[in-house]
């Protein structure tokens, strides 16, 4: 796969500007079994990252790691490989791997994909229950070369899935992230069919987390909950959504549990996820496919968040969020995506010092 970046991000308060751009060429490698009642196979994967733009004083962090002279790496790169054995419908994995669970999420919102070292269990033995166990030791973040720059310690993760009917699932996981953080995650998705093509579907998303007192100074407990509403009907969606933190603290991720752990309605530039914060969303989603552009496809979103708790004053944020996507549907370039986002950010005074 052939992935082109470009990052812009104005500031607009006088501190210096980030860009970078870049050309990412990711492939990956994915066997079957061998036969009999234990099979094996592998899964592999190899990352090129080329800086196309963004020298020293521009360069996006998440982009490309800077080198000793704090200039921006011209490339990066990175290979990996993980041995998988296949008993009954459980798959045990060990190696370098991209694991996708709400308490661990690979993060790949940028040029190149984050990677973990471990091993993780992944069963489906009973129908509409996949069970997932593991335990992983490093962590590569997506613009370094190194196996674990993050420095995790080892990250342990249970939970699993299960989907009562084609219309109602709930998902239970727990995570212990050595030194960091013990967290307990929650989900229940319900929609509510109505006649033609509407629906009303429900999302409940809860983390509660403990911080590790020696690592954070003292112990923190956060818990962070959203519930949306999403109104369909045909090529249009509505969606409303309040979100809400309380505890200790903000909620923290991307601390060895990945870029992509906050599994919450209301997370886009902004997660809004500061201590003691309320936000709300409204959205609307357009699929263009209805009106005779298959593959072409928009979300807008406004999002305000305020009784942040800074220390100095009560700390206020907004998002207005935009993103197109097209798909080529047909031809020679099938499969080829583009994707433009933008969101403009603003917060008072007290939530910037914050």
């Amino acid at each position: 796969m052939l992935r082109n970046t470009y990052y812009n991000r104005d500031y607009k308060d006088g501190a210096d500007d980030v860009r970078s751009w870049g050309q990412g060429f990711i492939t990956t490698f994915e066997s079957g079994f061998t036969q009999g009642t234990i099979g094996v196979g592998v899964d592999a994967y190899g990352l090129l990252g080329v800086r196309l733009d963004g020298g020293k004083g521009y360069s996006y962090g998440a982009m490309f790691q800077r080198d000793s002279n704090n200039e921006p790496e011209r490339d990066l790169s990175q290979a990996g490989a993980a041995i998988k054995a296949q008993f009954s419908n459980t798959v045990i994995k060990y190696g370098n791997q991209m694991p996708m669970m709400p308490v661990l999420a690979y993060d790949d919102s940028r040029l190149l994909p984050e990677s973990f070292t471990g091993t993780l269990i992944t069963s489906n033995e009973i129908e509409g229950l996949e069970l997932n166990a593991g335990r992983f030791t490093a962590d590569s973040s997506m613009p370094s070369s190194s196996r674990d720059d993050v420095g995790l310690k080892s990250i342990d993760v249970v939970g699993g899935t299960y989907a009562f009917n084609e219309n109602l699932s709930t998902s239970l996981y727990y995570a212990d992230n050595e030194d960091v953080a013990k967290k307990k995650y929650a989900n229940v998705n319900y929609v509510m069919p109505f006649g033609g093509d509407q629906s009303l579907a429900f999302d409940f998303n809860i983390y509660d987390n403990k911080y590790d007192k020696e690592t954070f100074g003292e112990t923190e407990d956060t818990t962070i909950w959203s519930l949306a509403a999403k109104y369909s009907t045909g090529a249009h969606a509505f969606i409303l959504a309040h979100q809400r933190v309380t505890g200790d603290g903000d909620y923290r991720y991307d601390i060895g549990d990945g870029g992509s752990s906050i599994w919450v309605a209301n997370s886009y530039y902004s997660d809004f996820n500061s201590k003691d914060e309320r936000s709300w969303q409204a959205s609307y989603e357009l699929d263009f496919g209805g009106y005779g552009v298959p593959g072409l496809f928009w979300k807008t979103a406004y999002v305000y968040g305020d009784n942040v708790d800074t220390g100095t004053g009560e700390g206020k944020e907004r998002e207005f969020f935009n993103q197109v996507q097209y798909v080529v549907q047909s031809g020679p370039a099938k499969d080829l995506s583009l994707k433009l986002r933008n969101s403009i950010y603003r917060s008072n005074s007290d939530m910037r010092d914050y």
